[in-house]
């Protein structure tokens, strides 16, 4: 192959696709039109003498060819950012876009507090944010084109540099004005109370379920959500209960109207960490973005 006439512009679509599987999803990414990215395709299937992508079903997924791709096409397009971007990152008067993965829960506490910082301090700079539902291959593929991760899971993906960001425990999430609230302080009561049971996707239960399980008890579900916020916004308009870790309460309280009660059962704690791709440790403007998900979580305060 001529490189001299090679397009770097087709790597970074090529990029965009074997991330996101989709052609108007990655036109999106990087910021083209979808016959733009159609066409990129296209040429890049002529250029590999291979499909890349295709349909399977409703879906379009990669090829073998494709999939060994992906690795190498990402380092050696970190190295040619390396060398071009620039040695300073100014917050102040910088436009780019940063990607960062995170929970449900991570979203509700972080969101908010991060907007603001961003408003004050790098009004140019755009965050888009997508879902993290543990290290699935292709979630963990998307991980590692992201500039951060927020995760509670304990261990450290390979390629990945970790961080400790707060630490949070769960508590009862109950309306202002709950009938029962000195009464859900006691065992009892909390095991007999109607509860809202968050299990994601990645769970056949709620995790709560399991651990109660483990310690010989249950609970009366009566109702069973995939994210927290549904389980909030259902507390907050009825005398049900849900057990959600308590910086999340906290967030929500004042503009849902709900308080937070201490689970009469010994829940422990547990840690979020910050995650980043090794290839982004020395990017200025991703020291940044560290830097400054740190000082949103410190200024979270102690439980």
């Amino acid at each position: 192959m001529n490189l001299a006439s090679l397009d770097l512009n087709l790597l970074v679509a090529l990029e965009a696709l074997l991330v996101e599987e989709s052609v108007g999803r990655a036109a999106r990414r990087v910021g083209l039109s979808q016959p733009a990215m159609s066409h990129a395709l296209s040429r890049l299937r002529s250029l590999t003498g291979d499909p890349l992508l295709v349909r399977a079903g409703a879906a379009m997924q990669p090829t073998l060819r494709a999939q060994s791709m992906r690795e190498p096409l990402r380092d050696a397009l970190a190295r040619v950012r390396g060398v071009l971007q620039p040695e300073a990152f100014d917050a102040a008067t910088s436009e780019r876009a940063f990607r960062i993965l995170m929970s449900d829960y991570a979203s509700g506490v972080v969101l908010q507090p991060l907007l603001e910082r961003l408003r004050r301090e790098a009004p140019g700079v755009r965050v888009d944010v997508s879902a993290w539902k543990g290290k699935r291959g292709d979630v963990l593929e998307a991980a590692r084109a992201a500039d951060a991760v927020l995760t509670c899971e304990l261990d450290t993906p390979g390629g990945f540099h970790r961080q400790r960001l707060f630490t949070d425990r769960d508590a009862l999430a109950i309306r202002k004005g709950h009938p029962r609230v000195r009464a859900l302080r006691s065992a009892p009561a909390f095991l007999e109370a109607g509860h809202v049971a968050v299990a994601e996707r990645e769970f056949s239960e709620d995790p709560v379920d399991t651990w109660l399980r483990s310690e010989g008890r249950s609970r009366r579900v009566a109702m069973v959500v995939s994210h927290y916020l549904q389980a909030l916004h259902l507390v907050a308009q009825t005398d049900l209960v849900a057990v959600i870790p308590e910086r999340m309460i906290r967030a929500c309280a004042r503009s849902l109207g709900l308080q937070s009660v201490p689970v009469p059962i010994d829940v422990g704690t547990f840690d979020e960490f910050l995650l980043h791709p090794a290839r982004t440790h020395t990017d200025p403007g991703g020291v940044w973005l560290r830097g400054t998900l740190r000082s949103v979580a410190s200024d979270l305060g102690p439980l």
